[in-house]
This record gives C-alpha cells, sequence and structure tokens, in this order.
C-alpha cells in the first residue's frame, strides 16, 4: 500500500508503527459557524481512508479534535453576546448530527480543546524548561530558529523566516514566518485559564492538537489528516511544537486534501456559492449523493463542485441500488453457478490494486462499475449461491464507500404492510381505482411499488 506523503513529498510505501494497529490523528472543525461542503469534502476523504484501513484489517485508533477556543470562536461569542460555550455547543450539536447524515464513522475520540488545558499548559511548560519557548508581552513564544526542521512539511526556506519577531494570530501565510503564540496572555473580553507559571490566559490554536494527538495517541503515531490549508502554520507548528516537546518524531504521514470549489470558483458567502449540507438537503438532495460526489474525485485534485456533478452522483448511486435491487428480485436459474467467483476475485484485487495505489478511488469506482456491467451479461445464468456471493462482494466493497441504501434489508411497518396486501387484494378484484390510491398513498410516504410476474416488490424512493 502505497501513498503521497506531505511530509516527504514522494509517495511512500506505508508502515504502521505497531503490526496491524493505526493510529489516525485528524482536524475536526473550528467550531465558530457550521461546517460547509469544502470541510466536508476533507472530512468525507479522512473517512475513507480509515473504512479502507478497516476493510483491510487494521484496527483504526482514530481521533478528532475539537477546536472550541481559538480568535474565531472567541470572536463568534462575543459578536452574539453569549458564553463561549453557548455558541460551541451549537456548532458542535450540528456537526455530530451532519457526519451522522452523511454516513461517517465515529471517531474513537473527540477531544475538545477547553477540556485539555492541563495538558497544553505541561507542554508549554516542556517547550520552555528546554529552550524553545520565550515569555514577551505577558505571552510564549515558540522561538522557530531552534527547530532546524522548521519548514520542512510546507517546503519554507530557512532564509524565510522571520528571525526575532513573533505573530499573535493564530492564522497567518508563508511570506510571514515568524515566533508562533503557545499560550495567549489575559485579554479583556476573553476567556482565560489560570497559570502560576505562564500567567493567565489561554491556548493558541496549534498547541491545541500537539498536546490532545499526544494524549490519546502517544507522542509518536502513524498517520495525520487534513485540508490542504492547515499545511501552514497549523501543521508546521505542530510538528515543531510535538518534537521539541518530546525529543521524539512526532507523526510517519501526513496526508493531505485538496480544496474544493463550486463551479470553478472559490466557495464565498457574497458570490452566493457557499453551501453547508442543511443547504443542499433542503434543495431536496439526498445526503449518500453529496457523499458520492465528496468522495469520487482523488483526494490531491481539486474537486469542483456543480449541481450537474450531484445529478450525476445521483445516478451512479441508482446504477448501484437498481442493480442490487434487481439481484434481489432475480428468479435463480437452474444448474450449476454460473463463473461468477472468479470475477469477484478479480474485480476485488482490482478494486483493492487502485486503493492501494495512492486511493485512486476513480479507478477503484471505474472496477466497481464495470463488474456490474459484467453481471448484467449473466444475470439470466445466475444460480442461487451466485447472487449470494455478488451481493456479498457489493457489501464489503460498500464498507469502504458507504453510500449503497441499507433501507431496503428493513422491515416494512405495520401500517404499509398491510397497505400493499390491501392493494394486491384490490388489484384480484380488478377495483383498479382503490388499487391506484393505494400506490399514490405509499409513493407519499417514499415507498415505491414494482409489480412484477413473481409479486409486487418495493423499495424506498431514491
Amino acid at each position: 500500500m502505497k501513498f503521497y506523503n506531505t511530509l516527504t513529498n514522494k509517495i511512500e510505501t506505508f508502515k504502521e508503527i505497531k503490526q496491524g494497529t493505526i493510529g489516525l490523528y485528524t482536524c475536526g472543525p473550528t467550531v465558530y459557524d457550521y461546517s460547509h461542503i469544502g470541510n466536508f469534502r476533507s472530512y468525507m476523504f479522512e473517512d475513507l481512508v480509515k473504512r479502507y484501513f478497516i476493510y483491510k484489517g487494521y484496527q483504526v485508533n482514530h481521533v478528532m479534535n475539537i477546536t472550541d477556543i481559538d480568535d474565531k470562536t472567541i470572536k463568534k461569542a462575543n459578536e452574539m453576546g453569549t458564553s463561549l460555550e453557548e455558541v460551541t455547543s451549537i456548532y458542535i450539536k450540528t456537526f455530530m448530527e451532519d457526519i451522522e447524515t452523511l454516513n461517517i464513522l465515529k471517531a474513537d475520540h473527540y477531544p475538545r480543546a477547553t477540556e485539555h488545558i492541563d495538558e497544553m499548559l505541561e507542554t508549554v511548560d516542556q517547550l520552555y524548561e528546554k529552550g524553545y519557548a520565550y515569555k514577551k508581552d505577558n505571552s510564549v513564544y515558540f522561538s522557530i530558529e531552534k527547530f532546524s526542521d522548521y519548514g520542512k512539511l510546507a517546503n519554507i526556506s530557512r532564509d524565510a523566516l522571520k528571525i526575532g519577531t513573533s505573530v499573535d494570530a493564530d492564522e497567518y501565510d508563508k511570506d510571514d514566518v515568524q515566533d508562533f503564540v503557545l499560550w495567549k496572555g489575559k485579554k479583556q473580553g476573553e476567556p482565560s485559564w489560570k497559570s502560576e507559571k505562564f500567567g493567565d490566559g489561554r491556548p493558541g490554536w496549534h498547541l491545541e492538537c500537539s498536546a490532545m494527538s499526544s494524549k490519546y495517541l502517544g507522542n509518536h503515531f502513524d498517520i495525520h489528516m487534513g485540508g490542504v490549508d492547515n499545511i501552514f502554520p497549523h501543521h508546521e507548528n505542530e510538528i515543531a511544537q510535538s518534537q521539541c516537546a518530546t525529543g521524539e518524531q512526532f507523526v510517519n504521514y501526513w496526508i493531505h486534501c485538496q480544496h474544493l470549489v463550486v463551479d470553478n470558483q472559490k466557495m464565498s458567502k457574497s458570490l452566493g456559492n457557499f453551501y453547508i449540507l442543511k443547504d443542499l438537503l433542503e434543495k431536496g438532495y439526498d445526503p449518500m449523493e453529496i457523499r458520492y460526489l465528496l468522495i469520487s474525485t482523488h483526494y490531491r485534485k481539486l474537486l469542483n463542485f456543480t449541481f450537474d456533478g450531484l445529478h450525476q452522483a445521483g445516478q451512479a448511486l441508482r446504477r448501484m441500488n437498481d442493480f442490487i435491487f434487481t439481484l434481489k428480485g432475480l428468479k435463480p436459474a437452474d444448474g450449476k453457478t454460473a463463473e461468477i467467483s472468479h470475477l469477484i476475485e478479480k474485480s476485488e484485487a482490482k478494486f483493492r490494486e487502485n486503493m492501494d495505489t495512492d486511493f485512486n478511488i476513480s479507478g477503484a469506482l471505474g472496477v466497481f462499475f464495470d463488474f456490474i456491467h459484467q453481471v448484467n451479461l449473466k444475470q439470466k445464468e445466475l444460480k442461487k449461491q451466485d447472487i449470494k456471493n455478488i451481493l456479498d462482494f457489493m457489501a464489503r466493497i460498500d464498507t469502504v464507500l458507504g453510500v449503497m441504501k441499507k433501507e431496503e434489508e428493513k422491515m416494512l411497518d405495520a401500517e404499509i404492510e398491510a397497505k400493499i396486501q390491501e392493494r394486491q387484494l384490490a388489484r384480484k378484484e380488478k377495483n383498479f381505482q382503490l388499487a391506484d390510491a393505494i400506490r399514490d398513498e405509499l409513493k407519499s410516504k417514499g415507498i415505491i411499488l414494482i409489480d412484477t410476474p413473481e409479486g409486487t416488490r418495493w423499495k424506498y424512493e431514491k
């Protein structure tokens, strides 16, 4: 299995630290607003990678932080005239609902920054005692000149470092590389925590992830993921803090997901092309259409979000789900099994080969749809065991993709079951007006009826 490591700027073969186990840290939401589809592009790719590791038999210990204290969250709380906790709790709740809607697997831990202040102060103390940090204007800063590898992740030359100057802001540009803040001195209108050694204050944004990843994954772990916008300054500063504090290598593999644009333009509220999940759901799009679109472009390519693309994602999903629906309703052929086992084995090997090559999802999806095409050509030859094997294969692949409908596996509730029986009786008695009325009623509840020679079958609409 090989993928691109931002740290080394090349494709590398993956080797876990502890056999069969992966420590995975992903940058979660800064909860000053609702997560938008650009954020979810990264979260969805991270979910795809995690699912693929699980599919391959790894045990994944996944930590996703929640930034509930930083410049943005404080500004939002002040604008709303309420407490930091009241503001962030709104967006945390919505985020957790959104990831469930999009079928994103839950992380093992969701540490909140405000609940790990002691660990952060401990990291500041380690850096200060080792000479990597200094006090200035009631705050504590990291001295970037003291860390010889500073700039390696973001490919910044040592000549670009502004030695002896410092920056308080959480976010800044590559052309303004300065000593960054670890602990911000107390200011009016901002929450603060007590520290006898460094004075009352609050943590800098970059410090948060170093302290929390160390607590839940140890000083040295396998994979750290995020969007390309996290590379500098956030991840660059994480590496500096963590490695200087512990004296150990921080992370072996860094994986970053490219940006999302809308109709080839940067997403912006002023352009009217800024979307959160709720916006798309209110337009009638299915969550799995959104999920499919967001995972279907290779992570190192810019994803151009369009409504035409969302429509095409829906068509692809319907092809998958209709294939499964048709298979479940097939009358098996007699005789020995068709040559399906070999096709499944070959297709699954190709699927893995693509995913093992820098998570080539477009190639993997191509294999999947070619498999559907090949099976459709043999549909009349399929025996009972063939159908079972195909459905099992589809289910295995969907543990990675997470996009296929599961509703067909659920029992209809008693009311709808009774309606279907009532309609069948009406058709027998040639009361087609009543039969049509029942069909329309069920359709209003999202149930589609399909009449076949073997009887009436059903599926959920979309």
